[in-house]
């Protein structure tokens, strides 16, 4: 398999199953009233970065790498302080990121070096696939640590105990989580 075949194959790995599972996970772990907490006011909350989420990814894989139109409202995924239950969020995550690998699947490895222009930044098909595996992972990582914070100690585990090698999800999308 060509590298550029496996980078796509492999951003759609990490965008479809295994960033969304650790969120599902974490969202799943917390009390309804963590989901929107922060710890000061600048700060974003779990809630706040699931929808920041799914803005960017459209923006940047729907959009701007699909050519769909751009909807995004940025303002009010950290604007938006509560009302949109854990299930929901999960849900939102997970219609958008269909809408993702339904977009990276139609990308072939020729067009990886094309232009974009994406939140009026110059880039390539490449480097917006790059930073979108890239950003989810930072804020994947921060809805991980809200939920580990305002969580059940120990609700959250990513790897077989017993071991500490075998992840609760496969590469071939069987397994979850929870």
């Amino acid at each position: 398999m060509s590298i550029d075949v496996r980078f796509i194959e492999r951003a759609r790995y990490y965008l479809g199953v295994e960033y969304p599972a650790k969120i599902r996970a974490a969202l799943k772990a917390m009390p309804d009233e963590a989901v929107w907490w922060r710890p000061h006011d600048e700060a974003n909350s779990a809630g706040n970065l699931v929808m920041h989420l799914t803005g960017n990814v459209r923006q940047w894989i729907v959009s701007g790498v699909g050519g769909a139109p751009d909807i995004r409202r940025r303002e009010v995924e950290f604007a938006t302080r509560g009302g949109v239950t854990a299930d929901a969020l999960i849900d939102l995550l997970e219609r958008t990121l269909t809408e993702v690998d339904t977009t990276l699947a139609r990308v072939t490895p020729a067009q990886l070096l094309e232009p974009r222009s994406i939140q009026g930044r110059e880039t390539t098909v490449f480097a917006a696939i790059f930073h979108v595996v890239e950003h989810f992972s930072t804020h994947t990582g921060q809805i991980v640590w809200i939920a580990k914070m305002c969580g059940a100690p120990g609700a959250i585990r990513f790897y077989d105990d017993a071991n500490n090698a075998t992840p609760l999800f496969l590469e071939d999308g069987r397994g979850d989580v929870d």
